[in-house]
């Protein structure tokens, strides 16, 4: 049951493409003959990329600004010298030990 309306919801938004008969006049199916509902059914079918595009922007925003973050990465001299300290006092405490590292 799961799996058929996820398969529906998927043939409603469009993200299945169908040639326009089927996805205008049969997925959008409604058992009521109401016009209120009619009509909504209808404006639901034009809008329903709009929530997929603004997810395609939003990742293409975050993309672009996790690349410019990259680009613009800077250096920390202090942290390359604490860290070259750490490696030395390393390699001291193993050549105590007996293990040669080169």
């Amino acid at each position: 049951m799961y799996n058929i309306s996820q398969l529906y919801l998927a043939l409603f938004l469009g993200l299945i493409p169908l040639p326009a008969k089927l996805q205008e006049d049969i997925i959008p199916y409604v058992r009521s003959t109401d016009p209120w509902t009619i009509k909504i059914n209808h404006c639901l079918t034009e809008n329903t990329q709009v929530p997929f595009w603004a997810l395609i922007s939003f990742g293409a925003y975050l993309l672009g600004k996790l690349g410019y973050n990259v680009m613009t990465f800077h250096d920390v001299p202090e942290a390359h010298k604490e860290l070259m300290a750490e490696i030395d006092l390393a390699r001291a405490d193993l050549k105590k030990m007996g293990v040669e590292v080169d």
